[in-house]
């Protein structure tokens, strides 16, 4: 969770106060963000939740129902709140995001320029990876979509580390403020070498940008007007593949003369004693599998440094 103090200092609150936002956590894939509100209550499939018993306990409670039952009550963290916020625009999921912090070389003290916003998946975590003294200037044409963010910056408590501005960058670059200030700089926009020029002004000697991509013609085009003054350029694809566990029932009875189940292949598990499977007639057997629900290809991550002037 990000608290943060008007000193940019993050402050870590670990109980839940009236006003907080918490995600509501029913199962891995059924969550939502909440605020809490001291005469409020939630209602769901599991019963009534009130607010009020929120309040005061710890993050990561696990609260009861009218009915008995429960959900969990989790911090925002950066990777909750992807999970659960407005898609107004695609956004970059956790493994994306987790790439381009690390090879964006951000560590906390950076100033990071980044264009478009759109829901704020990245630049949520951007915050967090500069906290406490660093910064993130984050940059759309859309005004109502800037507007919802800086909203939802001050929701998640990282407003001070997090200025959201209303500009088109394709068509006038950054602003000049920034020019040799940036540490990094990262594009996700439908024409990323308009802005690229641009880009490469803002960032200090060293400095790295990355563009995001949905197609690979982008990509091409972006590379192109890279050469001219970065080096080290490199195009990434991250896929990232799910896998479900399970324990399964099986009756070794049933299996026929060639030792087959009728399942796929799975690790047995150890049974207590060293009696064989033919004397325990029904077994359990752990399974994995790809997860059906895996996301596939999101988009390409090109990444390229700026050369130095000596």
């Amino acid at each position: 969770m990000l608290i943060t103090d008007p000193t940019k200092k993050l402050s870590f609150n670990r109980c839940i106060s009236d006003g907080d936002l918490v995600i509501v956590y029913e199962r891995h894939d059924i969550m939502k963000a909440v605020k809490v509100c001291e005469n409020s209550v939630l209602q769901n499939r599991f019963g009534v939740f009130k607010h009020s018993d929120w309040i005061g306990k710890p993050f990561g409670s696990k609260v009861f129902s009218d009915k008995g039952g429960f959900v969990y009550l989790l911090a925002p963290t950066p990777e909750l709140w992807t999970l659960v916020l407005s898609h107004r625009t695609q956004i970059l999921y956790i493994a994306d995001i987790s790439f381009v912090i690390m090879y964006l070389e951000i560590v906390p003290g950076c100033l990071v320029l980044e264009s478009g916003t759109g829901s704020g998946s990245l630049t949520t975590s951007l915050a967090r990876a500069v906290a406490p003294t660093g910064h993130v200037y984050t940059f759309d044409f859309h005004e109502q979509r800037a507007a919802s963010a800086r909203e939802d910056f001050e929701r998640t408590g990282i407003s001070s580390l997090v200025t959201v501005g209303v500009r088109d960058i394709q068509g006038e670059g950054f602003p000049d403020d920034f020019v040799g200030m940036a540490d990094s700089v990262f594009l996700d926009l439908p024409q990323p070498w308009l802005a690229i020029p641009s880009a490469g002004r803002m960032l200090k000697q060293d400095g790295i940008l990355c563009s995001f991509s949905p197609c690979i013609e982008q990509v091409q085009r972006s590379c192109e007007t890279l050469r001219s003054n970065f080096t080290d350029i490199r195009t990434f694809e991250v896929l990232l593949r799910t896998y479900e566990v399970r324990e399964w029932k099986t009756d070794c009875s049933k299996v026929d003369e060639g030792g087959s189940v009728g399942f796929p292949p799975c690790k047995r598990r150890q049974p207590s004693n060293e009696r064989s499977v033919q004397d325990n007639p029904s077994s359990l057997q752990v399974m994995a599998r790809p997860s059906a629900e895996s996301r596939g290809h999101t988009g390409y991550l090109t990444f390229a440094r700026l050369k130095c002037l000596s």
